[in-house]
């Protein structure tokens, strides 16, 4: 439990706290003190102290004015880095005194510990750990068009025409996405889609990649699903040699603002459109790749 430990100037509480952060997309102070096992009140503290130290952000939660989410900065991020890149040569050193057979031993046996330590605390054992699946599946499209008529139904009131608006857009890509220039990622719990996101590189042109159809279902959110889906779709466009990548979507989306915004995304236009079924204020984000 020494300072140092995690190869960053951080005590373990703390070095703990920014991976759980760095985990979810949003959590709360009083959800990290759960995490941590933690006092609400000894949390809040370290909280106040990592925002200082300018490696986490609050941002309001929702209409509670009391409750905060915290979210890694640029700075935080960095340092979750370092985090792990420190645990992954760890790792590494460790596992080249063993034959490569044995590996896959010692993570079975790591699961059935964590799903042991798991029920003698009176919890259920973890949740299937989510994949991220790059290309078509069975149900891909229905259930992207699913969680998207659900989430916005309840979060903005989209009602039958901007299912069918989503619908028919996904059935147009599918034709195309046999080409290299396209890409579709899925994360999955075992069977069960949880999270898409879509790159199109031909609808905008001009060396322009169209993020779409970003989604992650309910019971995936704050799991890290969205920020592994961002991340496979933005590796793909460096790949694929893309000059930059951009993505619309709407005011009052916090939690996807900060998603966009962690992944290095500005936002470079706003206006009112009805393409959704309802007016709204448009919003449209870039991420350049290439210097101009």
């Amino acid at each position: 439990m020494r300072e140092g430990l995690a190869g960053v100037d951080l005590p373990p509480s703390a070095v703990h706290a920014l991976l759980e952060i760095e985990a979810r997309d949003d959590v709360t102070a009083a959800a990290l003190s759960g995490l941590l096992g933690l006092e609400k009140s000894s949390v809040s503290r370290m909280a106040r102290k990592l925002v200082e130290a300018g490696e986490v952000a609050e941002a309001p939660a929702g209409n509670d004015g009391r409750a905060k989410l915290l979210s890694l900065t640029p700075q935080g991020r960095a340092t979750v880095a370092a985090i792990n890149g420190f645990a992954r040569r760890q790792v590494a050193g460790a596992l080249e005194h063993l034959p490569p057979a044995q590996h896959r031993v010692i993570v079975e046996g790591l699961r059935l510990y964590a799903d042991a330590l798991a029920a003698s605390r009176g919890a259920a054992p973890a949740p299937a750990s989510i994949s991220i699946d790059a290309g078509y599946r069975p149900g891909a499209l229905g259930r992207c068009a699913e969680m998207h008529a659900r989430y916005y139904a309840r979060e903005a009131g989209f009602g039958a025409s901007f299912e069918a608006l989503v619908a028919s857009g996904l059935a147009e890509f599918s034709a195309r996405l046999d080409r290299p220039c396209n890409g579709l990622w899925l994360a999955r719990r075992g069977d069960r889609i949880v999270g898409t996101v879509a790159i199109d590189g031909e609808d905008m042109g001009n060396g322009i990649a169209h993020l779409r159809w970003f989604i992650v279902d309910d019971g995936a959110r704050g799991s890290g699903a969205g920020t592994r889906l961002l991340s496979a779709a933005l590796r793909f466009c460096e790949a694929q040699g893309f000059d930059s990548i951009h993505l619309w979507t709407f005011q009052g989306l916090h939690t996807a603002r900060r998603l966009y915004e962690a992944q290095g995304f500005q936002l470079v236009e706003e206006r009112t459109g009805q393409q959704w079924g309802k007016e709204v204020m448009e919003q449209r984000f870039v991420k350049a790749l290439r210097t101009q």
